[in-house]
């Protein structure tokens, strides 16, 4: 495989409904589309990065500068026998791991391409996983009042949903939990405190315990695992980890630390595909179970996530739901859908399997860039 153009391309979608965590509410989605070429076929990415650095400290433009200025000259015209070369490749840049799982998936999907494959396939997903599809969960951000989240659980479950997670912070906690358990009994759910929270607050944390959670996700700073693991030591309810797990070592070193029981796996944070396979295969080796956790993605993050959870160890429902709860229309024909058993189908064609409507891709693009090998090799 040898990279011959990229593409960037800086889109902006308006959210269906407005999504809010602890570090506030946002109502569109900025992201970057990334295209890579040779010989007439073609791959595709997404960056995951937001447009501010809140959750990560990359941004939708930190990552066009890297990507454009120092990751493009790194890879054109450059042979690679598998995708799974190129993280290593940008080993010299240092952090900056969404805009390097951009390209790295959308190279990914261009070699699943050449190769007339499927991209759970390559990947090595499970052909019983493959054949059934991926348990769906759902991620509900905080509502204008519990009556409010209430409703929006409802909603979901009536949509199938096998697990719903809710986004916590200091003040809509307990309460949430509890209200969302006084209504609906003991369905599968789970937390995420996007770091809200920090190791003082133990015993506020401690009193979810009773409700029988299936994690709480990422409660402690965002590049923590010592408190994490004093933390965990304290609870019943697992934690799971997110914002902290940026690498493989970082995997490792809370695994060992005691410091969580479930990882949360995005390829975008730890820098694509390739070290999201080392992240799942040293989890499945400690017997962590992991799950595909979510950022808003369009179809085409979507649908890479999809085939990614594939793998054998994604055991608990991922935060890979409908394009309709997201964005109308999505970016790719057709839209990803969750099936009334809460599953979603994998799809079966080459690469990722979708196709991308470039019309809804024009439309929202802001800016392009094209990139080219000038050594004409």
């Amino acid at each position: 495989m040898r990279i011959e153009r990229i593409e960037l391309r800086l889109l902006r979608l308006p959210l269906v409904r407005f999504f809010e965590t602890s570090f506030g509410r946002i109502t569109e989605r900025p992201l970057v589309l990334v295209t890579v070429e040779e010989d007439g076929a073609s791959g595709i990415g997404e960056c995951v990065a937001d447009a501010n650095p809140y959750y990560s400290s990359e941004t939708t433009r930190t990552a066009w500068h890297v990507i454009a200025e120092f990751i493009a000259p790194l890879l054109l015209g450059r042979e690679f026998s598998h995708p799974r070369e190129i993280f290593g490749a940008l080993k010299a840049i240092r952090g900056h791991n969404m805009a390097k799982a951009a390209v790295e998936m959308a190279s990914w999907d261009l070699f699943a391409k050449q190769r007339n494959e499927s991209l759970s396939s390559v990947l090595g997903g499970s052909a019983a996983t493959i054949a059934a599809g991926i348990a769906s969960g759902v991620s509900i951000g905080i509502q204008h009042s519990f009556e409010e989240l209430a409703e929006r659980v409802g909603i979901e479950l009536a949509a199938g949903y096998r697990r719903v997670k809710i986004k916590i912070k200091p003040d809509w906690d307990v309460e949430a939990v509890e209200t969302v358990r006084k209504r609906f009994g003991s369905i599968p759910l789970m937390v995420d405190a996007n770091a809200a929270y920090r190791l003082d607050d133990a015993t506020h944390l401690g009193a979810l315990d009773p409700y029988d959670l299936m994690m709480i996700e990422q409660p402690l700073d965002y590049d923590d695992i010592r408190d994490h693991s004093r933390l965990q030591a304290r609870l019943r309810t697992p934690i799971c980890l997110d914002e902290s797990i940026h690498s493989v070592r970082a995997a490792e070193e809370a695994i060992e630390q005691g410091a969580c029981r479930i990882i949360n796996i995005k390829p975008g944070r730890v820098g694509g595909h390739g070290e999201a396979v080392r992240v799942h295969d040293l989890a499945a080796a400690r017997r962590i179970p992991v799950w595909h956790g979510g950022m808003l993605e369009t179809g085409v993050g979507r649908a890479h996530n999809i085939h990614l959870s594939t793998l054998p160890n994604f055991t608990l429902p991922g935060d890979v739901a409908a394009s309709r709860r997201y964005f109308a229309p999505d970016l790719i024909d057709p839209e990803i859908e969750v099936r009334a058993d809460g599953t979603i189908a994998v799809p079966t064609g080459p690469g990722i399997g979708v196709a991308v409507n470039l019309d809804r891709v024009v439309r929202a693009t802001e800016e392009r860039v094209e990139l080219r090998d000038t050594t004409g090799g």
